[in-house]
Formats: C-alpha cells, structure tokens, sequence
C-alpha cells in the first residue's frame, strides 16, 4: 500500500488486502501448520530463499504477515519479524548482532524485567550488556569498545516515563558504526517514529497498546532497511557467508531487507519464537483504532497528571508532559503529539502507603501490564523491579515509594475520583 495515505488510513489498510479464495473483507486468521507447494521445484525455491511464500507457520503466516506489514509501515521501516513477546523481540533484535563477548549499551532507565534479561539472562549466550545514564552521550561514548555491537533504549521509558534523546544516540551509534534499537512499546508509531530521527531497528511489545485490549502477548523488530551491515566485519551474521543456505550472504543478497529475512530464515527458524496467527489477528484489530485510543490515552494523563502533581498527599510526578517536567521540552521535539500515558508518582508515607494506595483502587486494576484501555497501576519496586537492587530501581525510576500509572481511556474524572479516595485510605 502507498505509504503517501495518512497515518489513520495506514492503520486500517496497510497490509492487508480482501482474501482471494473468499472475498472476506477482514484479515482472515489463517490457522495451519503447513502450506501446500505447487511442486518439487517450487518447495526448493522457498526452502532456498529464492522465491518468498509460505513453508511452516514458525517461519510465516499470512495472518502474521499482515500484520508485520501494517507494524513496518506504520513505523517507516521496511519490514518487520513478529515474534511471540517483546521479550522475544528482544532477543530477536540482538541476536543477528552479537557473538560470544560481545556487548550492547543499555539505558539505565529501563523497563525492570529488560534490565533482568540484560543483566542476566543475556550472559548465557556470551553477551553482556553496560548500563549507562543514556542522557549523558560522554559516559555512552565512553562506554562503547570494539565489541560494542548496539545502543538499546526506549523511547518513553517504562515506569517512569522518561524520554530518550532519539536523535542525539543516533549520532553516536552511527560515530561507532553500531545500530540504534529503539523499545517504542509506550510511545507507539502515532507518537513518535525513532527510524525519522535515526534509529536502525525498532522494537514493540505488541501486547500493549498495539493490541490495546489486554488479550495477547506478542513482539516485534521492525527493520529501518538504513544500516549498511557490510561496512565492517562486526556483523558477520549479515554481511558474511551463511553455511545454512550454502554460503549466502544475507546482506548482498537482500540488500535493504537483510536483517528482516535474516530474522525470519534464522531467528525464526531456530529459536521458534513465534507469533501465532489468532494473537495477530486481536493486534490488527487492536491497530485499527490506534490512532484514536492514543489520542485519548494522552488527553486523560495530562489531565490526571496536573491533578495529582497539585495533590498535597504526593510528593513528586515523573509524566514529560508536564512544564515542571526536565524532559518537556525534549519531549515536545521527541513525541510532539503528547507524552504517552505512562508515568509514576511517589506517595508520601512510602513503602507502606504505595501498597495501601493500591489495595484502595476500584477502578483500577493492579497487573504486570499496560498499554490497555482500562486504566492500571502496580507497585513496580514489590513486582515488576523486585529482582534489582534498591540502587538499581532507584535508577530505573521504580523506586520503593512510587507507583506506576498507564493511564486507560476511561471518564477522566472517574479516574480521578478514584484516585482520590485511595490516596485518602493510604495516607490518613
């Protein structure tokens, strides 16, 4: 689909076309296994990626596909690999990238459980990560080495809303000669699109406001098809012979898509992460009003966020969206259409009161989620960001006496009223 249609067009359309068996207007949810080849020639064709179709569902869908199309386009990227969580894509995004010693350069303002699985679970394989204030580009610089392989940060920082300075990384990495990858998950393409300001790949936790409902868990590389992989030998994964497809080099072979196929013939293949097709179907859904849910998402966080910055019973609120916040005015540049509607404020009484306060809530809900149209809350230093340090959550923006909002699409005085009344229980 032309990329000339406007954002609320491309998210209804893009991808997607009537099925040609049926006519059926909707996407269908394709739910097999296998595809049926024409013949012998045409399966060594797939098999040899010579011809692109459709082999086995952990490699491709065409449910999945759409979707992975309608996510690339949105975001102005060339494509996309949609994969099982934004864990998943996670690990999918680095592992064309990295080898045994090398390392990536991480934020420090991170959702929790991505700092456990850079932290920790990344060591498995060799790799490690540096944690670094991504606000200070001396100490990122400082911090790169020739196995540096990637600079990871997240656009809207989760839980504490932060903003990252997009375009500044995106100097450094490309000084280094290393791809920028971009966590959009809070701001979503409707907010902010990291590949306009330089980032090379960008990654989604389509389980949030993707999909929007809270019903599926999904992930997402969307590939900007800009870095040159061949420029050095850091990546030969992409820009060397691969003896799994008798000395193809995905890079000259693929050019701009490179890092897209290689996702699909390699990553997919051999770690199996993969999306299944109704859980693609609930997030083209899910897309399909993107535009309008996030609209509304940022109105009423502005607007519960002024509220509670004014409340005498809070100590401080972390929303960029907010003129008293150090990230506002980056955030104008970064995400123009708003700050997302994601943040965190600390409850005087601490520890204690944080855990009253959401015992207290009625209309919220209290889960390890968010993006979804109800509104939510969690205690991010007791789940989310338990397995880190106090210095650590500290960093991280989960400190013990604050609370993480993602503000719903709900009556804005109705999440406010309920808001209220809990503050009332946990610091009387």
């Amino acid at each position: 689909m032309s990329k000339s249609y406007g954002f609320d067009t491309l998210q209804i359309h893009a991808g997607a076309r009537p099925d040609p068996a049926t006519g059926a207007r909707q996407t269908p949810i394709y739910q097999t296994t296998a595809y049926v080849f024409r013949d012998a020639d045409h399966a060594a064709a797939l098999f040899n990626l010579q011809e692109v179709g459709y082999i086995y569902s952990r490699l491709t869908n065409p449910t999945v596909a759409v979707l992975g199309e309608r996510i690339a386009t949105l975001e102005g990227g060339v494509g996309a690999v949609c994969c099982s969580s934004g864990h998943a894509a996670q690990i999918m995004a680095l592992f064309p990238l990295m080898g045994p010693g090398r390392n990536i350069i991480a934020s420090t303002r991170l959702y929790g459980g991505t700092i456990t699985q850079f932290s920790q679970t990344i060591k498995r394989f060799g790799w490690s990560a540096k944690f670094v204030d991504t606000d200070d580009l001396d100490a990122v610089k400082a911090a790169i080495d020739d196995d540096t392989r990637a600079i990871f940060c997240e656009t809207i920082a989760n839980p504490g809303g932060y903003v990252s300075d997009i375009p500044a990384l995106a100097k450094v990495a490309d000084a280094a000669g290393i791809p920028l990858i971009v966590d959009n998950t809070s701001a979503t393409p409707w907010l902010c699109r990291p590949i306009e300001m330089g980032a090379t790949l960008v990654v989604h936790s389509t389980t949030k406001y993707l999909t929007g409902n809270g019903t599926v868990t999904g992930g997402a590389i969307v590939d900007s098809g800009k870095f040159d992989w061949s420029a050095s030998a850091k990546f030969p994964s992409l820009s060397a012979p691969e003896p799994a497809y008798h000395g193809l080099r995905f890079h000259e072979t693929f050019g701009a898509l490179a890092f897209t196929f290689h996702g699909i013939a390699i990553g997919l293949r051999d770690l199996g992460m993969t999306m299944n097709p109704q859980g693609a179907h609930y997030t083209l859904m899910g897309i399909e009003t993107l535009s309008l849910r996030m609209e509304r998402h940022v109105a009423n966080a502005r607007k519960v966020a002024e509220w509670l910055e004014n409340d005498p019973r809070v100590e401080f609120v972390t929303y960029a969206g907010l003129p008293s916040s150090p990230y506002y005015e980056r955030a104008q540049k970064i995400c123009p259409k708003g700050a997302g509607a994601l943040f965190t404020f600390a409850v005087k009484g601490g520890y204690a009161a944080c855990v009253k306060l959401v015992d207290s809530l009625d209309l919220f809900s209290n889960v390890a989620n968010l993006g979804d149209t109800r509104s939510l809350i969690i205690h991010s230093a007791s789940t989310t960001h338990r397995q880190l340090t106090e210095e650590q959550q500290i960093a991280a923006g989960a400190a013990p006496n604050v609370v993480r909002l993602s503000i719903g699409i709900e009556d804005a005085d109705d999440i406010i009223a309920d808001l209220d009344q809990a503050l009332a229980k946990a610091t009387a």
